[in-house]
């Protein structure tokens, strides 16, 4: 039996690129030896074991064969005959093919440490068209390593569209798909993730609703970047900016959702499509799966960004149910949130990325002078039923015009 580290934990540390992915691959052991040395078994796909002491995961070398559709269609093969060779020839890129002893020797059959060097994605085998979530993957590397220099070799886009036009993508478990697409926006450039999908047409089936916005115009008064695919590409940089968490970019790359099905007769004008993006945004939440709370951030930002971008005009009541509406009025983060995605939409136009956001501090200001203005004063006063909530409207709303007459 011997053990190594694999994957991703070899490829940065060759890299000195900072990451928390400790991979380990047991060679020559049975299940029943690993339970033996006290190791604990998860999983139902395949052997892995939990080791008590550290809480990381041991997997045995195995071999796979392709047995049906989409990610879970293969049957696993793991005994103790399987040989490190074995094992690291089913993974998907070179850079992921390597492994490391006890003692720091590498071992590298498919040249990983010299694609490494060459900043280049590419695939092991022809067998990497067999597992359709590798588009996925490869798409999520090179958002992760793009301001590195990586591009994805000339062969391996070959077969990502290969897969892509096979129709296996749509075989793929939703949750599968969210997960990947959450690490990639997650990632250091994650509009390259967008890109990558959609040079090897993917994004078309995966994320329809996105694909339809490039070539769509827009006024070149407000976007002089005119294509409103290119615009959001622009603003999901404009997000890996401001904040490194997914939720925050993924409501930024579905904010305009509703520009894709503008009807020609109207364009380049979009009036109507935060409603029209709302159905959309759902849409894409329900298909994958995507948590709650991304959703309401999505949706928020969908509904109410161009509110946001002309706060300082707005009525004073207009302000109250724009804070209501995002949920700033039971929680501040959800406004920190909100206006994190309205600045990246903002900047994320040509010739306007560096500037200043003031909707930003007029609306935290907003929220700060109405957070006092409760139901209990109005109960005290002998106001109940229907009048509370009108009341409350008009005194938080009186609050703001103050703000409006001296900001």
């Amino acid at each position: 039996m011997k053990i190594y580290r694999v994957g991703g934990a070899v490829r940065d540390k060759l890299l000195n690129y900072p990451s928390d992915e400790v991979d380990w691959l047991v060679v020559g052991a049975t299940p029943e030896e690993m339970i033996e040395l006290g190791y604990v078994p998860v999983g139902n796909d395949f052997p892995v074991f939990i080791k008590p002491d550290t809480g990381e995961e041991y997997a045995l070398a195995r071999t796979e064969r392709k047995s049906g559709h989409g990610y879970a269609g293969f049957t696993f093969h793991a005994a103790a005959g399987v040989s490190l060779e074995d094992d690291l020839v089913r993974r998907d890129l070179t850079i992921n093919a390597m492994a490391e002893d006890d003692d720091g020797n590498l071992f590298d059959p498919h040249n990983g440490r010299s694609d490494l060097n060459n900043k280049l994605l590419r695939h092991v085998s022809d067998a990497f068209i067999e597992d359709p979530l590798r588009v996925l993957r490869v798409a999520r590397f090179a958002a992760r390593y793009h301001h590195l220099g990586f591009t994805i070799a000339s062969e391996t886009l070959e077969l990502m569209t290969t897969i892509s036009q096979s129709g296996e993508l749509d075989h793929l478990v939703a949750e599968r798909v969210w997960k990947e697409t959450e690490r990639a926006l997650g990632e250091r450039s994650p509009d390259i993730f967008i890109q990558t999908l959609r040079q090897c047409d993917a994004l078309k089936i995966l994320f329809p609703e996105v694909e339809k916005l490039f070539g769509v115009p827009q006024r070149a008064d407000y976007h002089p970047e005119i294509d409103t695919g290119i615009h959001t590409l622009m603003a999901l940089q404009q997000s890996a900016r401001l904040s490194d968490r997914s939720a925050i970019r993924f409501a930024v790359l579905v904010h305009d959702l509703g520009k894709g099905i503008t009807p020609d007769h109207v364009l380049p004008s979009h009036r109507g499509h935060e409603e029209r993006g709302v159905a959309l945004v759902n849409n894409i939440c329900d298909r994958l799966k995507v948590p709650n709370d991304v959703r309401q951030l999505a949706l928020a930002v969908t509904e109410y960004h161009l509110m946001c971008h002309k706060a300082q005009q707005l009525k004073p009541e207009t302000i109250v149910n724009l804070l209501k509406g995002i949920g700033a009025l039971k929680s501040r983060a959800k406004l920190e949130d909100f206006i994190l995605c309205c600045e990246a939409d903002a900047r994320g136009r040509t010739g306007f990325e560096e500037r200043d956001y003031p909707s930003s501090d007029y609306l935290r200001q907003a929220l700060e002078l109405i957070t006092d203005v409760g139901v209990a004063d109005l109960v005290e006063a002998g106001i109940d039923g229907a009048e509370i909530g009108r009341q409350l409207h008009l005194r938080r709303s009186a609050r703001i015009a103050e703000l409006k007459q001296h900001y």
